[in-house]
């Protein structure tokens, strides 16, 4: 007999608030690994008393909807050791904290025109140790460096972006996916897209994650090296 219940509302509330969401769907974590997660809420929490970089009503569902949807970027593409990753637009590190956390072995620039976000980011990393993240307080188009990937979370529209991170992309390919554009995006894209002549991959962010939040939104992937 079909599931009635699951037809009519198709995802679930998310009911786990701390980090053992991450921990349920990322079970191959290391001990320090897990330790840095643990102490992200805190820390957050701390800094963002002093500095807003995350919305109030969100601190109630921080690894939810900051940690665990970072990390939705890790489901399309598994970062290998050595890749160099750019977060453009990381705010209070988002993002690119969590994922530097996941992938100890990759590079992480984080990038944003806001020095005091970058200031709550540096004091994090700083304080959890998260040694393979370097950040600049500066715009996009100040970066002269080179990357396998560039990731980003709605920071503008994707052709805005895309004039952003010209030329910013490594020739060699080295990942399962070609060297690209990974943005975390919500609701209906298509107008925006219109005008990209990269086809876009479109990731459901609810085929990884199955919880209301993120029913619309979605891991955007471009090609930028074909």
């Amino acid at each position: 007999m079909p599931n009635t219940a699951k037809k009519l509302n198709k995802y679930i509330p998310c009911k786990m608030t701390g980090v053992e969401l991450i921990f349920k769907h990322f079970p191959e974590l290391s001990e320090k690994q897990k330790n840095q997660f643990s102490k992200l809420a805190e820390l957050y929490t701390f800094w963002n008393e002093q500095i807003n970089v995350i919305s109030r009503k969100d601190m109630d569902h921080f690894y939810e909807r900051h940690v665990l949807h970072s990390l939705a970027i890790a489901k399309v593409q598994s970062f290998k050791d050595g890749s160099r990753i750019l977060d453009i637009g990381t705010g209070g590190g988002f993002p690119g904290v969590p994922l530097a956390i996941l992938f100890p072995e990759c590079q992480f620039v984080l990038v944003d025109s806001i020095g005091k976000k970058i200031k709550v980011v540096n004091e994090v990393c700083n304080t959890l140790e998260i040694q393979n993240v370097t950040t600049f307080h500066a715009r996009a188009e100040e970066i002269k460096e080179q990357f396998d990937f560039i990731v980003s979370r709605a920071v503008t529209a994707m052709p805005e972006f895309l004039k952003w991170v010209k030329g910013k992309f490594l020739a060699e390919n080295k990942n399962k996916l070609r060297n690209g554009i990974l943005y975390l995006k919500g609701g209906d894209l298509a107008e925006e897209m219109k005008p990209i002549k990269q086809k876009p991959r479109y990731n459901n962010i609810t085929k990884f994650f199955d919880y209301d939040f993120f029913e619309t939104k979605k891991v955007v992937y471009l090609d930028m090296n074909k």
